[in-house]
């Protein structure tokens, strides 16, 4: 799945690693001109050294309202992108729905939108990357740079209500209205085909998301997301995420071209380990005084977490002793000692081994 695509802060190449496949695949990037990439944006309040001034006051419209205009960043890889359910509990997600997202997990992103040049996750779009928004006073228009495809949606703030019988879509219908200070939008309208993170938590065409954005002052802005879909999850659940302004920089465009890699992609090994077997990997392991790793169990899943990041990286077995990160591509070795109890593991990436002691 090659991607051709550069930053749009800097003169630089990336190049993502996707673990979608049982043997990683790598996207296959390019390096391009800059373009209009240190052109100081007008109107932007600068400091006495000349850098944009983020703690300035709110810039308004005409009418008083917020203007969110501007070119913003989110939280980055490794929050709400790869495990939107990160915070929920068992119990909030619908059975069949967490089926589904194991099975996804144990198939290393199988048949993935991704893997097939199709769209990222909405929120996706919120945490990972850059956005352009720009707002007038009857629609607000939001240019995702994203990571495999560039994609836009339109927000409509002209009091219109959603279109009867939409046409499914990847990112939905949205209606915006302010409430004070704070932009207010609902969107709905979803296909089922798209899914909600990169691990693979799925929804249906039930699904509506409500984005509720507070800009503080000039650089910063507040992002609240619930997620409802009553068919997939027991309860309606919200996520904050802290956006910024990057101000003297522009968009570049993101083009998935997938004509290589799809007869790769395998799907993981077929290895699974019984619910009975995994919890014998379960516990607290150190890798340094104060550098502890935590494994946990769900389901058919062993689960890997770092403190203090909440997040949890989902586990694949390829064997009884070598499980593969869903979420970075990496691998955990589990070893053992004479009379087989497993006393630490290895983590292998690309760069490093690290190796982490049961307590």
């Amino acid at each position: 799945m090659p991607t051709k695509h550069t930053n749009a802060r800097g003169f630089r190449t990336r190049c993502k690693r996707v673990a979608a496949a049982a043997a990683v695949a790598f996207l296959l990037c390019t390096q391009a001109p800059a373009q209009w990439l240190n052109y100081p944006t007008p109107g932007t309040p600068r400091t006495p050294d000349g850098k944009p001034d983020l703690t300035a006051p709110t810039p308004r419209t005409a009418d008083g309202k917020p203007d969110i205009s501007g070119i913003w960043n989110g939280p980055g890889q490794g929050s709400y992108d790869r495990n939107l359910a990160r915070d929920l509990k068992p119990s909030d997600i619908q059975p069949w729905a967490e089926e589904l997202y194991q099975k996804r997990v144990l198939q290393l992103g199988l048949n993935a939108p991704r893997a097939n040049c199709l769209p990222d996750p909405f929120v996706y779009y919120h945490v990972v990357d850059l956005a352009r928004i720009v707002q007038t006073p009857g629609l607000i228009v939001m240019l995702y740079q994203g990571t495999t495809n560039s994609m836009h949606r339109t927000i409509f703030t002209d009091g219109r209500p959603f279109p009867q019988d939409p046409n499914p879509t990847w990112m939905g219908y949205s209606i915006g209205h302010w409430e004070g200070d704070t932009l207010v939008v609902e969107t709905t309208g979803f296909n089922d085909r798209s899914w909600l993170d990169i691990e693979g938590h799925p929804h249906t065409e039930a699904l509506r998301i409500t984005e509720r954005f507070r800009r503080r002052d000039f650089g910063h802005m507040d992002l609240e997301i619930t997620i409802d879909d009553p068919k997939a999850f027991t309860r309606p659940f919200s996520l904050k995420l802290p956006k910024t302004l990057v101000p003297d920089t522009d968009l570049l465009e993101g083009v998935c071209e997938n004509d290589r890699s799809v007869t790769q992609m395998l799907g993981g090994t077929g290895t699974r380990l019984a619910p009975e077997v995994l919890v014998k990997y379960t516990g607290t392991y150190e890798f340094a005084p104060g550098r502890e790793a935590v494994i946990t169990t769900e389901g058919d899943l062993l689960f890997l977490q770092e403190p203090p990041n909440p997040l949890k990286l989902p586990l694949t077995p390829n064997s009884e002793s070598v499980f593969v990160s869903r979420t970075d591509g990496d691998w955990i070795e589990f070893i053992r000692d004479a009379q087989g109890k497993i006393i630490e593991f290895v983590h292998h990436d690309a760069d490093t081994n690290r190796m982490a002691v049961r307590k």
